[in-house]
């Protein structure tokens, strides 16, 4: 009977083209990539939490700590244009005999960095990285889009749809919440009654 052990797999490909490969112990061969316990540049896993499921209008998201070399090492993963790097975990289960992965590792996860915390103090140097699934996407709200006929046709050029939509009530943009309606009420501020204005 072959003995099998789990492993974690994660990869972050940074939007500079850098990628970060990390398993959580020793090294792990997988396809023509190798995923290490620590990154030679960026350091090591420290600890992770457990995945968010998202409901109703949240993504499913979670937080890893990452031991930085340095804080350089750090800063460079907090730089602005970090943020919405891709970054995928997988569960592999890997032969005792061999050492190699059995099969397809399963994806638990694909979605991008958010934002990091730093937590530097004596002898402590941690980065916090909250990730998110690439659903958060979705939640992009463009204030510039309307249901204009100028603004449609500079999405589809030659498209009339929206010439003649003159005189209707307030205009919603699909995809976007509806506003509150508004009830207009009329009060004659003079009346008519027996030929004259009360």
């Amino acid at each position: 009977m072959e003995r099998v052990r789990l492993t974690g797999l994660m990869k972050m490909e940074l939007r500079d083209g850098r990628v970060i490969r990390l398993c959580d112990g020793g090294w792990v061969p997988w396809n023509t990539e190798v995923f290490r316990a620590s990154h030679d540049q960026f350091g090591m896993i420290g600890s992770m939490e457990a995945f968010d499921e998202g409901v109703g209008d949240v993504v499913p998201s979670f937080r890893l700590t990452f031991l930085p070399i340095s804080t350089a090492a750090a800063a460079d993963l907090s730089a602005p244009g970090m943020q919405g790097s891709r970054t995928r975990l997988w569960i592999a289960e890997i032969s005792d005999s061999n050492g190699l992965i059995i099969g397809d590792p399963d994806l638990q996860f694909d979605g991008m960095i958010d934002r990091t915390v730093l937590r530097v103090g004596i002898r402590k140097r941690e980065l916090d990285i909250d990730f998110v699934s690439t659903a958060e996407r979705l939640f992009t709200i463009n204030e510039g889009n309307g249901l204009s006929a100028t603004f449609h046709k500079s999405i589809f050029p030659g498209e009339l749809g929206e010439d003649n939509a003159t005189g209707l009530g307030t205009a919603v943009a699909w995809g976007t919440e509806a506003q509150p309606g508004q009830a207009s009420t009329y009060t004659p501020t003079r009346m008519w009654s027996d030929n004259n204005y009360v």
